[in-house]
């Protein structure tokens, strides 16, 4: 009809917003530049604050990956100083090169940076060696050919011995003859490549509490265990059935499976890393501490398990000995936060190692120490041999305090499930770190989900965070250099 005006065409979405009168066509609002403070700092900028969801206290992982807020943790920081779990220990797992050591690092960059000794007990690729050598921290190489550790040594105690009563005195060396004990049995059992009997362990804590009373200024080593056994002393046979000096003959044939063992451990692909004094001691006045082991070859699986078994035991031995020098006034109180990475080389070998290697973590159990396992994937715990090993395997991941998981499959976050419960979201969030957007990739592009975690303290709501490493993080732990070499030629 005349003088009607004509319906308004509907704008239609371009590329920066709606066509039409402040439509956003030709123009472009620049997102603002957020900042964070506390509530005295910022009240009279903007008074309309509101509380963080996320936890500020402890090292700063990264940021919220939906709401970019600031994301600290560390176990050590959340126990003692917000008392947001009930002990100080992390279970990381995630697929391989998807950030699990980058993590690590900033724990122990952050906490080293606080007074808190970290400890690598075992850096197989390696991971740690030059951001703790950056740090002014003491390296360790082990292997063939390069520094030892006796098995045996169960570091500083002769300090403490001198420096306590009688009844106290008895009491640590239980507990140096205990850890021996177990550091001697697991090494039996990689050796044999199968369980030691209790007879024949019995008879190695006799053995070990025979030298050990005898201990003069260096350690008994493996070469002295075996004398004793072939000696066979009255205090060593009274633990057995051949205690008379007659059934001596007896005796010689009852411990003859333990002598060959030996033997193996002295003279077999084992004998060169293990046979001897330790040649460099963990000093622990340093800002960190990193055993080296990457010079073991990759494929030396049961040297490699016995050589995490072994800086296990003798770093968890030098924490206790600093712990109770700290409590007779002798040095300062330490705190250490300990890293325990490949947890699986070491356990998927089998033969009774998890008992061993949970007889070890458990003595480790007390104020002062946080603990980081690490591995790739749960299944490598339940592909033990027996329902018992695999219960106490999973007992690694239970018993600790948070679990961080990164990318990983629909099959593992089942594992996962069944040690942290795990909404339908969060399992949906995980997932989607692991699929990439398309094929095509350009240069400078990261690999997806890289640096992603989902922070899971029992039945509470995860936390997914992204970790971003810095420039100088990524010059003190690239892994992949060897690439980097490669494509730059």
């Amino acid at each position: 009809m005349a003088g009607r005006p004509a319906p308004a065409r509907p704008n239609r979405q371009a590329r920066h917003g709606f066509t039409g009168p402040g439509g956003g066509k030709y123009s472009w609002v620049e997102p603002p530049t957020e900042f964070r403070g506390t509530t005295i700092q910022v009240c009279g900028l903007w008074p309309f604050g509101t509380g963080s969801t996320t936890p500020l206290i402890g090292v700063p992982m990264g940021r919220h990956i939906y709401t970019g807020a600031t994301v600290c943790f560390d176990p050590i920081s959340w126990y003692t100083r917000a008392r947001l779990i009930n002990n100080p220990s992390v279970y990381i797992e995630s697929e391989p090169g998807m950030g699990k050591s980058t993590a690590v690092r900033r724990m122990v960059l952050g906490l080293a940076a606080r007074g808190i000794t970290p400890l690598v007990l075992g850096d197989l690729k390696p991971d740690y060696t030059a951001l703790v050598g950056a740090l002014g921290g003491q390296v360790l190489r082990i292997g063939p050919g390069l520094d030892r550790i006796n098995p045996l040594d169960a570091g500083p105690w002769r300090q403490v011995l001198r420096n306590v009563d009688p009844r106290t005195a008895t009491q640590v060396r239980a507990a140096i003859n205990d850890r021996r004990t177990h550091m001697l049995l697991a090494l039996a059992t990689l050796a044999r490549r199968g369980p030691v009997s209790s007879d024949e362990a019995t008879l190695a804590s006799a053995v070990l509490r025979y030298l050990g009373e005898r201990e003069g200024d260096t350690q008994p080593v493996l070469s002295d265990v075996l004398r004793v056994v072939r000696e066979g002393p009255a205090e060593v046979r009274a633990v057995t059935l051949w205690s008379d000096d007659r059934d001596f003959d007896r005796y010689v044939e009852d411990s003859g499976n333990l002598q060959r063992t030996l033997l193996a451990l002295l003279h077999g692909p084992l004998g060169d890393t293990f046979e001897g004094q330790t040649t460099t001691a963990i000093d622990l006045d340093t800002p960190a501490v990193c055993v080296d082991i990457s010079g073991i070859d990759e494929s030396d699986e049961l040297r490699t398990a016995a050589t995490l078994l072994c800086t296990w035991s003798y770093g968890f031995g030098q924490v206790e000995a600093a712990h109770m020098m700290s409590d007779l006034g002798l040095a300062p109180p330490r705190t250490f936060f300990a890293v325990l990475d490949e947890l699986w080389r070491a356990l998927r070998v089998g033969h009774g190692l998890v008992d061993r290697a949970d007889a070890l973590t458990r003595l480790n159990r007390q104020k002062g120490t946080g603990v980081a396992f690490i591995t790739h994937t749960l299944a490598d715990l339940e592909a033990l041999p027996t329902a018992e090993e695999r219960a106490k395997a999973r007992g690694f991941a239970e018993r600790a305090a948070v679990l961080m998981v990164g990318p990983c499959s629909d099959q593992e976050l089942d594992s996962v499930s069944k040690v942290r419960p795990l909404s339908h979201a969060e399992r949906e969030e995980v997932l989607s770190w692991s699929a990439p957007p398309s094929w095509s990739t350009r240069d400078g592009d990261d690999v997806v989900g890289r640096g992603n975690f989902l922070i899971k303290v029992g039945s509470r709501p995860g936390i997914p965070v992204h970790l971003e490493p810095t420039e100088i993080e990524k010059r003190l732990g690239n892994t992949d250099f060897r690439w980097a070499m490669r494509e730059s030629r």
